[in-house]
Parts: structure tokens; sequence; C-alpha cells
């Protein structure tokens, strides 16, 4: 079957959403077993833990020089023993050197069809990603089938059909008749999108597909083979996908290693030589300020990075602070703040906050976020399945020594059972009071659930030290409240400046720390927060070169 033919519905259906930039999911986000299956969830738990303690044997790159694996489960606390096949740099990028000409020679009609097949694959394994992803990053259930599962394959079916449709804006041939007086000059032209080579694709710990795909499957589209470096941490989930991409490219008569999954251990890791070899000319790369820096200083590369940013919450007026505050603590508490994208700086005025009641106090305010998150993570039927599990050791520590970061604790964080993993690694929000002249405790990511009350003069200076942090911290994500239009037009525009998206007035089912593909960029690539964002053209157009030939008009 011609696989571009199967899933050409689905492509022009993405390609339309790119454009109108509203609601579009090709992959169902909710585990419905009217949707997914009666049994799709049991098969893929039984999945999941018939892989703990094995090799995983389903990637086709062959002659392994090592295996290696070191995950543990925060949920457990125990490692999961599963071992991937290892190989050096050099092996991985002299097999994507050998893989790169057969795939940059296959047209961008069956790359995409390849691709999107891949993706049809990976829906059948969802629920075994879910479980891989919980036991890996400590995401809660239900994220952890969505972020991994349906969102992270719609982010992948992004990047396909903006690489699909930025290959397809000009022509491939032709005429150039220019006009000479009595005679004109006539040539045939041609031009060639050539990729640029070897494309390494970085993962972090806490969203392994998420994070990953996207880079991932904008490379492969524009014809570069890559290599997936996941973190050592959480390799199952994406090495699951590479597994069945890898399937799909057998099956079409080519070769495997044009998508590889390069495994590492936490005591001798790879990335700096994959990174720095003369052969890889792309990175994608999510993780730490620092090294996103360091990549980005390499000479001779295209790269996309995503890093560390001081996301802001601006609060000026509400209608409704109940509802407010419930949000927020929300966003506090989903997944233990361990998102790029959480709030962490919360700017109120030190006069309050108005409200159609009256203005409701500093005081006051940081009450109602603290109840909020009180209620919340007490609630069995909601606190561990939204908290999940920290991931990191070093974050639990972090958060449970937030009373010497130097401001007042409003809400200490603690610990509890987890009912379903008693020894679940578990940290609840949280809130400090700090005054705005303490810059020094929030100019940085505090990564993991803490959260800043900074209480600042007024609006003004609230909006002038979000936009402060966001150009010279970088922020991916920025909350705001109020009721007057002047004053929201002041945050939209200030914090355009600062290239930080604003997320006004959110009270219902949808937080500042969520972002849907085909509809909101993620990350601006115009803050120190990082350089590229999912998923617009110039997440794309680095990744090749358009190249033109000419030759006369034979008689």
């Amino acid at each position: 079957m011609n696989l571009y033919n199967k899933h050409k519905d689905v492509l022009n259906k993405a390609i339309d959403a790119l454009h109108h930039r509203t609601f579009y999911a090709a992959y169902p986000e909710h585990p419905a077993p009217a949707i997914y299956g009666e049994t799709a969830d049991a098969d893929g738990q039984a999945k999941f833990k018939a892989s703990i303690g094995k090799k995983f044997e389903e990637l086709k790159q062959s002659n392994p020089e090592s295996w290696a694996g070191q995950e543990e489960s925060p949920y457990l606390q125990d490692t999961l023993k599963i071992s991937y096949p290892a190989y050096s740099s050099l092996t991985l990028i002299e097999k994507s050197k050998a893989a790169f000409h057969a795939w940059r020679k296959v047209s961008v009609e069956d790359r995409a069809g390849i691709l999107i097949e891949s993706l049809e694959r990976m829906k059948a394994r969802f629920f075994e990603i879910a479980y891989a992803t919980m036991h890996t990053t400590g995401q809660g259930y239900m994220m952890a089938f969505q972020a991994s599962g349906p969102h992270a394959a719609d982010r992948a079916l992004e990047a396909i059909a903006s690489g699909y449709e930025e290959l397809q804006r000009f022509p491939k041939t032709a005429l150039w008749d220019k006009p000479m007086g009595k005679f004109n000059i006539q040539l045939n032209k041609e031009w060639r999108a050539v990729p640029k080579g070897v494309s390494v694709v970085i993962g972090c710990s806490t969203f392994p597909t998420w994070n990953t795909v996207p880079g991932m499957y904008a490379s492969l589209i524009t014809g570069n083979p890559v290599i997936v470096k996941p973190h050592p941490g959480a390799i199952l989930p994406i090495a699951i996908v590479v597994a069945e991409l890898q399937k799909v490219l057998v099956e079409n008569n080519l070769d495997p290693n044009i998508c590889q999954l390069g495994v590492d251990t936490f005591d001798k890791m790879i990335t700096k030589e994959l990174a720095e070899h003369k052969d890889v000319k792309l990175i994608d790369f999510t993780g730490n300020s620092v090294f996103g820096s360091y990549l980005e200083g390499l000479q001779g590369k295209a790269v996309f990075t995503e890093k560390t940013g001081v996301n802001s919450v601006i609060l000026d007026s509400v209608e409704d602070a109940d509802k407010v505050a419930a949000n927020l603590a929300f966003s506090l508490s989903l997944y233990s703040g361990q998102m790029c994208t959480a709030p962490q700086n919360f700017y109120i005025p030190e006069s309050g906050i108005k409200t159609a009641a009256g203005t409701l106090s500093f005081d006051e305010f940081a009450k109602k976020i603290a109840d909020n998150i009180n209620s919340l993570v007490d609630n069995p039927k909601a606190g561990p399945f939204v908290l999940g599990a920290v991931q990191n050791k070093k974050t639990s520590e972090r958060v449970a020594g937030a009373d010497k970061l130097g401001g007042k604790v409003i809400l200490a964080s603690r610990t509890f059972e987890n009912p379903m993993f008693k020894t679940a690694r578990v940290a609840t929000p949280a809130l400090l009071e700090v005054d705005a002249s303490k810059k020094e405790v929030f100019s940085k990511e505090l990564f993991g659930p803490i959260a800043l009350l900074i209480k600042t003069k007024n609006t003004d200076q609230s909006i002038a030290l979000a936009q402060e942090m966001a150009m010279e911290h970088g922020a991916i994500s920025c909350g705001a409240y109020t009721t007057d239009a002047a004053v929201r037009e002041k945050i939209a525009d200030e914090m355009a400046l600062a290239a930080t998206p604003v997320s006004f007035n959110l009270t219902g089912g949808i937080y500042m720390n969520q972002n849907a593909a085909f509809s909101d960029y993620h990350v601006t690539g115009g803050n120190p927060s990082g350089n590229a964002s999912f998923t617009n053209p110039e997440f794309i157009n680095k990744r090749f070169t358009w190249v033109g030939h000419r030759e006369p008009v034979k008689a």
C-alpha cells in the first residue's frame, strides 16, 4: 500500500490546522475503551510489566556493542532493570551517515507517509507508553497517557505537516524567460531541498516523547537521519516510538538506521561526543540552560533548544477569586510542578487584588491559594493522580529545603503516601512570600513544586518584573488576571516584547502550563528560555537548504 495515499487526508487536515490555528487533534486524548478498545489499558499495562528486567530487543539496530539501562521508577523507587542495545557515538554517527543518502532520495510524499504510519503504530501502543512514562518520569496516569501518547503524536504530526508544507512552498522546476529586446534568454531552472545531514535529538527526563518527537520528526521529514539520545533516566517511552518507526522503515525496504536510539548511562554519557562531532549538523535539546547554551555555541551546527525559564503570574483584578485560586493551585500541583511551563513567580500588589466584592488583601489571596492546594492534594480521588511522583531525588531535596530560599513560608511542602504506590516519591507544593526587592530569590528557576508570592508596589511593578525576568532569564509561559482592558493590553504588549505568551483569566479546565499542537507555539525562541519553537517555519527551514541549478533551453 502507498503510505502517502493512505495518510494523505490526515496530512492535509494537519496542514489546514496549522493555517487556521483552531482545535485539531488527530489522536484522541481520552483513554476511553470506546476509542481504543476494551482491553487496551490492561494490555498496555501487561506489556509494560513484561518489559521489566528484560532486554529491549525490538529495535532493528544490529550488533549491539553493549547493553545499558539505568531507569528507576519514582513510584517504586526501584530500578526497572531494562537494558537497551548501546553503541559508541562514532558507531551511531557512521551508521547514520550510511543511511543518509537513501533517506534524502525518498520523496517528501513517501517520507510523510512512512512517518505518519509510524505514528499510527505508536497509537496502538499509547497505553504501554503511558505506563512506561509513569514509571520513568513520575507523571500521573492521565498525564502520562495524554502527554506521551496522543499529545506527543499530534506534535510529531505537526512537525511532519509543517515540514511537508515548507518543502512544497516553491516549485521544483520553472522556465525562466527574460525578454532582451529582439530576443529572450530562456533557462530551465530546478531547485532541490537538500537536507543538512546527521541530526541528534537530546531528550529530557520529564517528557521523554513529547519534547523529543518534534525535533525528531522535523529532521526526518526534511530528509535528515536522526540519532535519538534519550535521558538515561527515561528511555523506554521513546524507545517504543523509535522501534515502531524502524519497523515501518524496514517494511519499506529502507535502512532502520535512518532513525537510531543512542542509549547511554549516567556515568558514561555520549551527549557531548555526539554534539561536537563534525558530521553532526543538527541538534535538538531539552534541558538545563547551562548545557543548552553550550550547545548553542557550537560552530557549524543548527541548534534548537528548549531551556529553563522563570514563569510568572501577574495578578491585578479578578471576577471570581475562588475560581482563580483553584486554577492556580491545580497549575502548581500538576505533575508536582515538574513542567517547563509551570508557574513559579506570582506577582501580587501589596494593596491586594481587586474583585467585584471589594479588594482581597495579599494575605487573604495567599491563604486562598494555600487552602486550594491543601484541598486538592488531600483529596484521595485527585491529589495522588495530579501530583504524580517526583522524578529526581534532587528535586525532592530542593523542595524540602525551600524554607532556606529567603522567603516567608506560607505553606510548607509535605509528603504523603500514594494509595497505589506506597513507596512513591511525593512532594506537595511549597508557597513562600517574597518581597519584590529580593530578586536574587526569584530570578532563577526553582524546578519542582515551589511557588513564590512576590509582594509588589503595584501592578505596573508586577508587569515590569515579569518582563525583566523573561528578558534576562527566560520564560516559556505567563498567566495574567485582570478585568481592566487597558491593563490587559499593557501586559500583552510588554510580555510580547519579552517573547512570552500570556494566558489571560483562566479559571476552567485550561491551565497556563498546557499547550496545544497546531495552535499554540511552544516556546517562542525569543528569550533565554530557548531559541526554537514547536512548530514555526524556522524550526523546519534550518534543517535543509534550497539549492538551484539552471541550464539554457535547447533550441
